[in-house]
Protein backbone atom coordinates (compact mmCIF):
# COMPACT_ATOMS: atom_id res chain seq x y z
CA UNK A 1 0.00 0.00 0.00
CA UNK A 2 1.29 3.21 -1.25
CA UNK A 3 0.06 5.24 1.25
CA UNK A 4 2.15 3.78 4.54
CA UNK A 5 5.46 4.33 2.66
CA UNK A 6 7.68 6.80 4.70
CA UNK A 7 7.69 9.64 3.44
CA UNK A 8 11.49 10.89 2.90
CA UNK A 9 12.58 14.03 5.44
CA UNK A 10 12.30 16.89 3.57
CA UNK A 11 14.99 18.76 5.95
CA UNK A 12 19.02 17.06 5.61
CA UNK A 13 20.68 15.80 8.30
CA UNK A 14 21.84 18.93 10.78
CA UNK A 15 23.67 18.99 13.83
CA UNK A 16 21.02 20.01 16.69
CA UNK A 17 22.37 23.82 17.35
CA UNK A 18 24.31 26.15 14.52
CA UNK A 19 27.79 25.99 16.12
CA UNK A 20 27.55 29.88 15.58
CA UNK A 21 25.09 32.29 16.64
CA UNK A 22 25.25 34.09 12.89
CA UNK A 23 23.77 30.97 11.30
CA UNK A 24 20.57 31.06 13.71
CA UNK A 25 19.81 35.02 12.18
CA UNK A 26 18.60 36.04 9.28
CA UNK A 27 20.51 38.31 6.40
CA UNK A 28 19.22 41.70 8.02
CA UNK A 29 20.69 40.65 11.73
CA UNK A 30 24.54 39.76 10.55
CA UNK A 31 27.17 40.99 11.82
CA UNK A 32 27.57 43.47 9.01
CA UNK A 33 24.06 44.67 8.59
CA UNK A 34 24.45 45.95 12.15
CA UNK A 35 27.98 47.65 11.79
CA UNK A 36 26.54 49.35 8.34
CA UNK A 37 23.28 49.94 10.00
CA UNK A 38 24.90 51.96 12.64
CA UNK A 39 27.38 53.61 10.95
CA UNK A 40 24.04 55.04 8.52
CA UNK A 41 22.06 56.27 11.01
CA UNK A 42 23.93 58.78 12.98
CA UNK A 43 25.32 59.88 9.43
CA UNK A 44 22.45 60.24 8.07
CA UNK A 45 21.57 62.54 11.19
CA UNK A 46 24.66 64.89 10.87
CA UNK A 47 24.16 65.13 6.68
CA UNK A 48 20.50 65.64 7.59
CA UNK A 49 20.34 68.34 10.78
CA UNK A 50 23.96 69.46 11.90
CA UNK A 51 23.03 68.56 15.07
CA UNK A 52 25.61 67.32 17.32
CA UNK A 53 22.96 67.32 20.00
CA UNK A 54 20.98 64.70 18.23
CA UNK A 55 23.85 62.55 16.61
CA UNK A 56 25.44 62.11 19.88
CA UNK A 57 22.80 60.55 21.54
CA UNK A 58 21.97 58.36 18.37
CA UNK A 59 25.88 57.06 18.66
CA UNK A 60 25.76 56.58 21.81
CA UNK A 61 22.64 54.15 21.95
CA UNK A 62 24.19 52.69 18.51
CA UNK A 63 27.43 51.74 20.56
CA UNK A 64 25.23 49.78 23.04
CA UNK A 65 23.24 47.82 20.84
CA UNK A 66 26.81 47.10 19.22
CA UNK A 67 27.65 45.93 22.59
CA UNK A 68 24.80 43.68 23.30
CA UNK A 69 24.78 42.50 19.73
CA UNK A 70 28.03 42.34 18.71
CA UNK A 71 30.33 41.01 21.76
CA UNK A 72 27.82 40.06 24.50
CA UNK A 73 25.00 37.97 23.08
CA UNK A 74 27.33 35.89 20.90
CA UNK A 75 29.51 35.34 23.76
CA UNK A 76 26.81 34.01 26.10
CA UNK A 77 25.83 31.47 22.65
CA UNK A 78 29.29 30.32 22.93
CA UNK A 79 29.48 29.75 26.74
CA UNK A 80 25.78 28.21 26.42
CA UNK A 81 27.14 25.60 23.28
CA UNK A 82 30.47 25.00 25.91
CA UNK A 83 27.82 24.06 29.14
CA UNK A 84 25.72 21.81 26.46
CA UNK A 85 28.86 19.93 25.53
CA UNK A 86 29.06 21.39 21.71
CA UNK A 87 31.43 23.39 20.02
CA UNK A 88 31.30 27.32 19.38
CA UNK A 89 33.36 28.56 16.14
CA UNK A 90 32.58 32.57 16.41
Amino acid sequence: DPSRLPLPNPMPESPSSPTSLWQLKPWWCQPWSIILTGLALPTGAWLLFHRLWLVVPIAGAIAVWWAVFLYWVPRQYAEYLQQSGESPSA
